[in-house]
């Protein structure tokens, strides 16, 4: 039977791992599962203000140990992304596990990105809130292009293309401008910078104790 031209598709829902979808995945990746937790670092460390170094070296052992531990770091911490540089490492590197607008969940890493956004003409920017693991327990709403595509490497050194709509569109901005040398604070206005990191002193110790018993019924 033939699906006529004029019906909708429908929407593959199923988990995009490096940009393609696969038909089960684990509440929790692999990676976590070996990782081990890492210190995240906080707004005012010089680390978080100067732009990461390219990986040259892929392959390694070191990489792919990394990775596992951000993204246990990641998870520990209730994150959608997280950089290299959150855990002190001055490194092009990001992961991820974060749904878009339609509740399909995207999983996995991405070395030295470069992201593409619509020219001006096609470009929608959507006003939504916005944290980060960097400033913890702030919240501010930023202005983000609705779609982004993130070009780039896996640890093996093969090229990647990962492209995003909504919150994940947002994810792909935010952790690629942390390796820039920018936090979501930088695209604040000064009275709105105040509140947010208002909002990390007053919430500070309570989301570390969180952190603390996520680790720990995590078995780390």
């Amino acid at each position: 039977m033939s699906i006529p031209h004029d019906r909708p598709r429908a929407t593959d829902r199923r988990v995009r791992v490096q940009g393609a979808p696969v038909d089960s995945y684990p509440a929790l990746p692999p990676e976590a599962d070996r990782g081990s937790v890492r210190r995240i670092t906080v707004v005012g460390e010089e680390i978080l203000n100067r732009p990461c170094r390219a990986v040259t070296r892929f392959g390694t052992a070191e990489l792919s140990a990394l990775i596992d531990d951000m993204f246990l770091t990641m998870y520990v911490a209730e994150g959608a992304g997280l950089a290299a540089n959150q855990v002190g490492v001055d490194l092009r590197l990001f992961v991820y596990d974060c749904p878009d607008d339609h509740g399909i969940r995207h999983v996995g890493h991405l070395i030295n990105p470069v992201l593409d956004q619509p020219d001006a003409s096609h470009r929608r920017l959507i006003d939504d809130a916005e944290g980060c693991l960097s400033v913890p327990g702030a919240a501010m709403a930023v202005p983000r292009t609705d779609r982004a595509v993130a070009r780039g490497f896996d640890k093996d050194g093969n090229p990647l293309v990962i492209e995003g709509t909504g919150y994940f569109a947002r994810c792909l901005q935010h952790e690629t401008d942390h390796l820039l040398g920018h936090t979501y604070l930088d695209r604040l206005s000064k009275r709105d910078r105040r509140d947010a990191l208002r909002q990390m002193d007053d919430r500070y110790e309570d989301v570390l104790a969180r952190r603390e018993v996520k680790a720990a019924g995590l078995g780390h």
